[in-house]
């Protein structure tokens, strides 16, 4: 299995600057994939349902306060570490997710159930740091 640190370096390796919340969300849909053609998970890390969407909290914190990030973000992200498989199916993520924007992204996981439900009825904006579980995640993008 994949560190998030391994998957955000080639998210970032493939595609260059971008801002945080677009990472996060690429790395969601990644992992949402992964799940539905690897039949495992990429990385173990979960993800929180935070009001902008979902959020990798060690990531969160290595971008905190930052609007854009780069490669040098994640100095011990090694992307030799992905299988072949795994980098394949980050790369048809990064096809057809890679050009929305991060809003588009994050309005789109808000349409979504695992997140939706995940936060309940919270009103918007609230913070919240439920876990998405992985069988949520599985069981949506299975379906679709």
């Amino acid at each position: 299995m994949a560190l998030v640190a391994d998957v955000a370096r080639y998210i970032l390796d493939q595609r260059g600057e971008m801002s945080a919340m677009k990472l996060q969300k690429l790395m969601y849909y990644a992992q949402a994939w992964h799940l539905v053609w690897g039949e495992e998970p990429l990385f173990a890390e979960d993800f929180q349902a935070w009001a902008n969407g979902p959020v990798l909290p060690t990531l969160y914190g290595l971008h905190r306060g930052q609007f854009k990030v780069g490669p040098e973000l994640l100095p011990s992200g090694d992307p030799s570490r992905l299988s072949r498989s795994q980098r394949e199916d980050i790369d048809k993520v990064l096809k057809f997710y890679g050009d929305k924007t991060a809003q588009w992204l994050s309005d789109l996981t808000h349409k979504e159930a695992p997140w939706a439900v995940t936060r309940g009825d919270l009103p918007i904006g609230t913070n919240c740091e439920r876990v998405i579980p992985k069988s949520a995640i599985h069981e949506y993008y299975s379906s679709l």
